[in-house]
């Protein structure tokens, strides 16, 4: 029983970090990284797909993307899409390849990211410290139904604390990571 909950709030806290490192690629850093148009989506024969399927997406250099429709035909809705998308990107083309030159970022653009960011990183933390809180109520309701012992508890809420400050330090570290990048010039 104790096991069931340990490992289903360890399946949560990992969804947590997962979300977070989402979240983390799509804050855009000067450099070009093809999972910067991921969440685009592309008016293809009437229907909306992402980017990704309509076109390959590649990195030319540091600062530009690459993006190469699979059918000519395509080329005027990608470029649509990528410069309605909220990004602020604006793309040049040259017959069916299309060329996204990443703007430099300003020193305050970079210090309001790094703000995003910290705010996305406490998010995941208020999340993995929320799954805790459900596991500990777990075993407290396990502790009055008489199913274990105190001991059991308190060695279960130890187990589920440890995995917290695990969970919680890996979100730092990419917090760490991700604040670096964006402050390098």
């Amino acid at each position: 029983m104790i096991d069931e909950i340990i490992a289903d709030a360890r399946t949560r806290m990992g969804k947590s970090i997962e979300a977070f490192k989402a979240e983390l690629s799509k804050i855009r850093t000067g450099r070009a990284h093809p999972s910067l148009l991921d969440h685009i989506k592309v008016d293809y024969y009437g229907s909306e797909v992402p980017l990704a399927q309509a076109a390959n997406v590649s990195v030319e250099d540091s600062r530009t993307l690459l993006v190469a429709p699979w059918e000519k035909s395509m080329v005027q809705p990608i470029e649509k899409a990528i410069i309605t998308s909220d990004l602020g990107l604006n793309p040049n083309t040259a017959g069916t390849a299309i060329r996204i030159p990443m703007p430099q970022l300003t020193e305050e653009r970079r210090k309001d990211m790094v703000r995003i960011v910290r705010a996305e990183a406490e998010s995941a933390r208020v999340a993995i410290r929320n799954i805790r809180r459900d596991a500990n109520n777990d075993f407290k309701d396990l502790l009055k139904e008489k199913e274990i012992s105190e001991d059991d508890e308190r060695r279960a809420q130890e187990e589920i604390q440890k995995l917290t400050d695990h969970f919680v330090q890996e979100a730092d570290k990419l917090l760490a990571g991700k604040e670096t990048e964006l402050m390098e010039i």
